[in-house]
């Protein structure tokens, strides 16, 4: 379930619309950071969202656990130790919504003596989470450029709901209170799941962008020859305000010639009001975010 239909967000600024050229304007629903940090951690599932949150983790531990004793040997017959799927559960979980390497993911597999499995076996250990559903990648945009940047094709590692990450992590919405730059990562994953649903009624897809100067954007949406960037970002004017200059120096770097113009550029946030910035990028509270 998203945010809208969880009831965290009224809807009122569309993707679609955005996507058609119209400015986002909304009010302040009043949900709080500690709101959004305890629907990261109880997570989108149907049956979870009337329990106390404290219950909800329970169960999502639950059944990351089954994931780790079970389903991940039952999905392809293939056995896999148990520990080991922890670990790698544990790293995909600390690096989300990054570009993270296989050697990285490889590496912290190792614990106790133990040897780290061989990148070939994380990488047929990803793809038995993915055909679980419990991980996702987020593929990279490929647009036609003006510069002669070279783009970086690998994706980025996001779990199907944030709530497995922080599982996985064996964190709870008061540590991540306190540490706001893991938190603005589940943040994003949480932006691009709620994305990937929203963009899905107009047969859209989410994808991101970077290069090899450096130049990166969290989400790209394209729907019907139509794209628009976004940075995701928590808050705050300073965050915001070079989040904006990211993507106008990005939206610079197309050759819109031939990718097109964007629809919008847009940095969405945890909550606050929905406006149009005076360089033309728009803010976008999560809280008001709808298909």
């Amino acid at each position: 379930m998203s945010l809208l239909e969880s009831g965290l967000s009224d809807g009122s600024i569309s993707l679609e619309h955005l996507l058609e050229g119209t400015r986002a304007e909304s009010g302040d629903r009043g949900v709080t950071l500690a709101d959004l940090t305890d629907a990261i951690a109880r997570g989108g599932w149907p049956a979870l969202q009337e329990l106390p949150v404290e219950v909800a983790m329970e169960r999502v531990a639950d059944y990351l656990e089954e994931v780790c004793r079970t389903d991940i040997n039952q999905v392809d017959g293939v056995r896999r130790d148990p520990a080991r799927v922890r670990r790698l559960l544990g790293s995909l979980a600390r690096n989300v919504a990054t570009h993270v390497a296989m050697t990285t993911l490889a590496a912290d597999t190792a614990e106790n003596g133990d040897s780290p499995l061989k990148k070939h076996t994380v990488g047929e250990y990803l793809s038995a989470l993915r055909r679980l559903f419990i991980v996702e990648d987020q593929p990279p945009w490929e647009p036609h450029l003006r510069s002669r940047s070279i783009l970086r094709k690998s994706a980025k590692r996001h779990f199907i709901d944030p709530s497995l990450a922080t599982s996985a992590m064996g964190a709870d919405p008061p540590a991540l209170l306190r540490d706001l730059n893991l938190l603005g990562f589940l943040f994003e994953s949480l932006v691009v799941r709620d994305l990937r649903i929203y963009s899905q009624a107009t047969r859209g897809g989410v994808r991101q962008f970077l290069d090899n100067k450096g130049l990166e954007v969290d989400a790209i949406v394209e729907s019907d020859g139509r794209w628009g960037a976004f940075e995701i970002k928590l808050g705050g004017e300073g965050p915001i305000k070079e989040a904006a200059a990211n993507l106008l120096k990005f939206a610079g770097e197309i050759d819109t010639s031939r990718s097109g113009e964007p629809s919008v550029l847009g940095v969405i946030v945890a909550g606050g009001y929905g406006y149009v910035r005076d360089d033309g990028v728009q803010v976008i509270p999560i809280t008001s975010l709808g298909p």
